[in-house]
């Protein structure tokens, strides 16, 4: 009888794999003919040169080849896949585009391998299998968890450099032409032309997606949260500041200043500081709402000099404050509503429930406790500022 034949071990995937590693240049070329479709969204690798993406590829496969070699132990963790990871982020690469070069160059792999691996057993296939694949899967793993950290750190350096930059905006620096046309260009706002800022405080003031609703609408702007507040710059271009500040209504969801128009990002501080000053005209228990600087200069002037009004109440109101609580207040609201009702008690006799004689005995006993005739015009301004002041400063020491 002839001797039976003695058929060849099968090499396991670390003896394959070290074997193929002499192939790392023609398994490179391959790969890079791989990469590049007519799918331009599979093969974004515009910003990198081809030199770099084929040294990419040669160190993506080399490190399959010894990681199959090593069993593929901390494939996971690959520190080659994870610099490939950063690297491609940072130039802008597709992570899809990446995650498909991967794939890619594990068929490649695959193939030499078989190429190599002669006749062998379904157990020896499935071996060599999961080992192969086990390798691509980890260092894709590595490779996604990279870019993304990369990618995230990229979008917090961009969110801090431009929280940095709208703060040196609001604090006055876009009076540099030079800086001034440098934001503009950063925040894709216009280099000249007015501009509105709106201030507003509460848990939420302002709509999420706010710069997104506004850009509908055709208005650039940038949203910050700045402490306390939220800031809103606004530029008007084609809008007028009455429609700029109607379409911002609706987007206000806590109390809200709106400054008055001013010129380019030269004066962003002082429309900030505008805008702020309206807002503090405002009372803190009061509903949603956008309160325009220029519907409320008299409020605005007052709180600017909180001394002043204080005396201007003292100096004005003085003696009917002293009153006991109930006839001091029905006395400060026949005096304001009579004012508002352009000094006719007439008007204000229904507004206050009573007949027009009774409003008429109030006022005298005003001017009485006052020392001056309430029909002098100086006098009612000089009320009506001293009653607005009252209000004011109530608010500030609730």
């Amino acid at each position: 009888m002839a001797p039976a034949e003695i058929s060849e071990p099968v090499p396991d995937s670390a003896e394959l794999a070290r074997a193929c590693g002499s192939d790392i240049a023609e398994l490179t070329a391959r790969l890079m003919a791989a990469v590049f479709t007519d799918n331009p969204e599979w093969t974004d690798y515009s910003a990198v040169s081809r030199a770099d993406l084929q040294e990419g590829c040669r160190r993506f496969l080399t490190r399959v080849l010894e990681l199959l070699a090593a069993k593929g132990v901390g494939a996971e963790r690959d520190d080659v896949a994870a610099a490939i990871g950063r690297q491609r982020a940072a130039q802008g690469v597709p992570l899809e585009a990446m995650q498909r070069t991967f794939r890619l160059g594990g068929r490649i792999v695959w193939e030499a391998l078989m190429d190599r691996a002669g006749d062998m057993s379904p157990a020896d296939f499935r071996e060599i299998g999961t080992a192969m694949w086990a390798v691509v899967d980890g260092m894709s793993s590595a490779l996604v968890t990279s870019y993304r950290g990369a990618e995230l750190d990229r979008v917090r350096r961009d969110e801090r450099r431009r929280h940095a930059l709208i703060e040196d905006v609001l604090s006055g620096r876009g009076r540099d032409a030079a800086f001034a046309a440098y934001a503009a260009r950063e925040l894709d706002l216009p280099a000249g032309g007015d501009y509105l800022v709106v201030v507003a405080r509460g848990e939420q003031p302002l709509r999420l997606g706010t710069e997104s609703a506004l850009a509908a609408m055709g208005i650039r702007s940038v949203r910050h949260d700045r402490g306390d507040h939220t800031v809103g710059i606004v530029a008007l271009e084609q809008h007028s500041p009455q429609q700029v500040a109607e379409l911002l209504g609706p987007l206000v969801l806590g109390r809200a200043g709106l400054s008055p128009a001013v010129d380019g990002l030269a004066e962003i501080d002082v429309a900030h500081a505008l805008a702020t000053l309206a807002l503090d005209t405002v009372p803190r228990d009061r509903e949603p709402t956008l309160t325009l600087l220029d519907d409320r200069y008299p409020e605005a002037v007052l709180v600017r000099a909180p001394d002043l009004a204080q005396r201007l109440v003292q100096r004005c109101l003085g003696p009917i404050l002293a009153l006991p609580a109930r006839e001091r207040d029905i006395l400060l609201r026949t005096l304001r509503v009579w004012l508002a009702q352009n000094c006719s008690a007439a008007h204000a006799a229904p507004l206050l429930h009573c007949h027009r004689n009774t409003v008429i005995n109030r006022l005298q006993r005003a001017a009485t406790l006052l020392g001056r005739p309430l029909e002098d015009q100086r006098h009612q301004f000089e009320l009506a500022l001293a009653l607005t002041a009252r209000d004011l400063l109530e608010r500030t020491t609730d």
